[in-house]
């Protein structure tokens, strides 16, 4: 009984090794994109290397949260409740980005006729009927 445990004790920490190690390399490997894009030009692959960056930054967040906090060996039901909120999360994000840059959008593109035509009084329905018929009049006669 006592040489399983401390079998299992030995797999557990070659296991913290092994991701450790691979969380370093990652991180590593972010450091160098990050410096090698401080001095690009070409904003294409600027993008695409941010890109990269995100994808290793999320496989360290995979890593981190699978081996350091135990949901690798957890039950699915367990890991979907943490990572459905992550998700509407990040989808509140992007969408709350993207209402606020439409509005940026629409601020910088406002037309002042629109505005003053906004402000005018809105006439009662009495008032409009009497102006159509003296139009009306008016053009009859």
């Amino acid at each position: 009984m006592e040489h399983t445990a401390v079998a299992h004790h030995h797999d557990g920490k070659k296991e913290v090794i092994r991701v450790t190690i691979i969380l370093t390399i990652l991180t590593i490997i972010e450091l160098a994109l990050g410096f090698a894009m401080m001095g690009m030009e070409n904003q294409h692959l600027r993008l695409t290397i941010k890109g990269i960056i995100i994808i290793l930054m999320l496989s360290k967040a995979f890593y981190i949260v699978g081996y350091f906090m135990h949901l690798k060996h957890e039950v699915k039901n367990l890991i979907m409740t943490i990572v459905v909120p992550l998700l509407i999360f990040i989808w509140f994000i992007f969408a709350f980005l993207y209402d606020g840059n439409s509005f940026k959008n629409l601020k910088n593109t406002y037309d002042p006729y629109k505005k003053e035509l906004s402000t005018k009084k809105v006439e009662k329905k009495s008032e409009v009927k009497e102006i159509k018929t003296e139009e009306i009049k008016k053009a009859v006669d």
